[in-house]
């Protein structure tokens, strides 16, 4: 493995000039973005899912009432619990007509129209929740005379929940109606309320709470009990006084939301007549008690305020419309793939049955890029020459300074030849190796892979195909030990070798991997070599010869075993510097998206299947995390935690089939679920570090991989 390398082509630069920047802002935003979506799903959560949907008049437990002064539950609907309580009486032949739970976008302007053509004003106690929905159809209420209380914030019993969430129930109502109308209100009606007498002990502490905050509590007298849809018939007869109280003054209570409340505007159509003849007068509550202005202007603050809350919540309403539609397409997309990928791997299995064509038997050149590989590079070059196909190996020392190439002289195995020349980078390495050789076929790896006796041999098998110009290997990791161990050994199994029978099948292969490659000369020739613009010179070269018309595919027979990271740092900066040489790799040949042939296969194929899988889907996976944790504390957690089970079954029937297809025990994939608690949140950070580094137009060195001497020959090839 080698050092750095040049992104740009020129003259050489200081290297102090170019040190990586780090930018630390990307962090930042994201933990702010995060931070906003966690904020934004509690507000959705609160609002949404803590929203008590009972219907007012349902039938309740009664709680104790001794504490209720005899006052109160004696007096009158409207109630002053401020000091030493009072009540106030409707006047005589007067209905205080009150709607509760609006505004509904449905309901609310057909009832508006009724009182409108009956020259009738009301009162509307309105949930905070559907104001900042309907901002709008508030407006219209007090823009037709009408008067509005509150009815708090989520339509929740105040006389169970603890005093600070009834007075949040009650400010964040009267932000929105401050907000929605300009002005503020001093009538308040507690969801699930009813008459006085029916007031219990902490119903009663609710209201000094509220009423330390100034406001009124309007009850009932009267229920027309439409909540339970009896019919319009029975609206009417119950919205009717009767007997001794015909003559005395009511609050009359009906709901303009809350369900289908066709009932109710029926039965209103036909009641205001009716109750007219009989000599009723109609009035909003302030009016029928004598109150002086319950609705006052709102204070430029509290409007503002209001807007804002209105902006917000209906923000964060679009924000969860819109993670919802991608969490559906980013499901749908998984469960598709795996679809795809097994069956594109059973397809794989059946067609690489049959023989490439006649016995590929030409020699080869076999090209080991090194740089600082002393650990290791005595286990490659052994394993190379046990090699069953006749070969003639070529170790490039790109400027060690730990001895290797001594490593290999001392050795000295028959066929190998060394190049010695200054630290240049690993594809200038190549391309001196590639300068070097004898051969039309050519197989790289890297210092730190040991070849299986047989893998060049079946590695050069597709080349009796005139059209292949490259052919990828089968990577194994062999220190598979350790969680980490296990679970990148999953990964190169089930992720990379599954995608690459995908590929090959579409006829777009995007990576020939540094460790195990072949290569047919003329084909490199005709691409110019292995380019330096990238950090991902195995990307860019593989999708250069694609653009060039040739095949490239996968032999899976031919397996090279290699070091893998064995530290979270480690695994960080290779996996950061595969991404970012990704993504440059993209970008390089992202003409070929509207090109056509084998150039437009890899466009339109595979560079979307990378854009959409290994950049877009991972940027997501922070959101469908901070989702998950909000569904487990305000959706069903058996849904979230069975949803989250059957994507895990998915991966373990797809790593299971990965597994039996390259031959491999799957014992380690015991180890599945836990990867992805650590290792795919490592994963999609490295991708969010990749993709801002490219945005901001960072420069980043070759990061060189540790290593740990735990490769050794193949007992075959001992």
């Amino acid at each position: 493995m080698v050092r750095s390398w040049r992104l740009n082509r020129g003259s050489r630069r200081d290297p102090a000039q170019d040190r990586q920047i780090a930018p630390r802002t990307h962090w930042l935003l994201l933990a702010v973005l995060v931070v906003v979506l966690a904020v934004s799903l509690l507000v959705q959560g609160y609002t949404q899912h803590l929203y008590n949907t009972a219907a007012d008049g349902a039938e309740r437990a009664q709680g104790p009432s001794g504490q209720v002064p005899s006052a109160v539950s004696g007096g009158g609907p409207v109630i002053s619990a401020a000091g030493r309580p009072r009540t106030a009486q409707v006047k005589p032949g007067t209905i205080a007509l009150t709607f509760d739970d609006g505004p509904d976008p449905v309901w609310t302007p057909k009832i508006l129209e009724v009182l409108r053509r009956h020259h009738v004003h009301a009162t509307f106690f309105v949930v905070g929740t559907q104001i900042a929905a309907h901002p709008q159809i508030l407006r219209q209420i007090v823009t037709d005379g009408h008067e509005v209380g509150v009815h708090t914030f989520t339509h929740a019993d105040l006389g169970l929940v603890p005093p600070w969430r009834q007075s949040l129930e009650l400010n964040e109502t009267q932000l929105v109606v401050a907000g929605a109308t300009g002005q503020t209100t001093s009538l308040m009606r507690p969801p699930y309320s009813s008459s006085n007498n029916a007031l219990t002990n902490d119903e009663w502490a609710a209201l000094r709470n509220a009423a330390g905050r100034g406001y009124l509590t309007v009850l009932t007298t009267l229920d027309s009990q439409d909540w339970r849809r009896p019919g319009v018939d029975h609206i009417v007869a119950n919205a009717t006084p009767k007997g001794s109280g015909g003559s005395r003054g009511h609050t009359l209570l009906m709901h303009d939301a809350g369900g289908d409340r066709a009932q109710s505007v029926a039965a209103l159509e036909r009641l205001l007549p009716r109750l007219t003849r009989q000599g009723f007068t109609f009035a909003t509550v302030g009016d029928a008690v004598g109150l002086a202005n319950p609705m006052r202007p709102a204070s430029a603050t509290s409007a503002g305020l209001g807007l804002a809350l209105i902006a917000a919540l209906r923000f964060v309403d679009w924000l969860m419309t819109a993670i919802t539609w991608l969490l559906y397409a980013s499901g749908a997309l998984s469960v598709v793939r795996a679809i795809a990928v097994v069956v594109a791997a059973r397809r794989h299995r059946r067609l690489r049955t049959r023989p490439w064509g006649p016995p590929v038997t030409d020699p080869a050149s076999v090209i080991v890029p090194a740089y600082n590989e002393s650990a290791g590079i005595e286990a490659t070059v052994r394993s190379l020459v046990a090699s069953d196909h006749p070969i003639e190996i070529i170790v490039v020392d790109d400027g060690s300074s730990d001895g290797t190439a001594d490593v290999v002289a001392a050795l000295g195995l028959p066929g190998v030849r060394i190049i010695r020349q200054d630290n240049a980078g690993k594809p200038a390495a190549l391309n001196a190796g590639l300068a070097a050789s004898s051969h039309p076929l050519v197989v790289m790896l890297d210092g730190d892979t040991v070849f299986e006796p047989d893998a060049v041999r079946i590695l050069l098998q597709p080349f009796s195909d005139p059209a292949v110009g490259a052919v990828s290997g089968n990577t194994k990791v062999a220190n598979r030990g350790g969680l980490l161990g296990r679970w990148q050994h999953i990964e190169y199994v089930v992720g990379f070798n599954l995608d690459r029978r995908l590929f090959d099948l579409a006829e777009c292969m995007p990576t020939v991997p540094g460790a195990i490659g072949g290569f047919r000369r003329e084909a490199l020739d005709r691409v110019g070599g292995v380019s330096d613009l990238t950090l991902a010179e195995d990307t860019d070269l593989t999708m250069a010869l694609c653009r060039d018309g040739w095949r490239v595919v996968y032999e899976e027979r031919a397996r090279a075993w290699t070091e893998a990271p064995a530290s979270l740092g480690a695994l960080w900066r290779q996996r950061y510097r595969w991404c970012y040489g990704t993504l440059q790799a993209m970008w390089k040949h992202r003409g070929a998206l509207v090109q056509t042939g084998s150039s437009g296969k890899l466009g339109r194929r595979g560079l979307g299947y990378l854009l959409l899988f290994q950049v877009l889907l991972p940027l997501l996976a922070p959101v469908i995390d901070v989702f998950a944790a909000y569904g487990l504390i305000f959706l069903d957690p058996l849904r979230i935690v069975g949803l989250w089970l059957g994507f895990l079954l998915l991966q373990v029937v797809m790593g299971l089939y990965a597994f039996r297809l390259d031959g491999e025990r799957p014992a380690a994939l015991w180890s599945l679920p836990l990867q992805q608690f650590v290792y795919r949140q490592l994963m999609y950070l490295v991708v969010i570090q990749s993709v801002w580094t490219a945005l901001a137009g960072s420069r980043l060195r070759w990061q060189r991989m540790e290593r740990y001497g735990s490769l050794h020959v193949p007992d075959t090839a001992a």
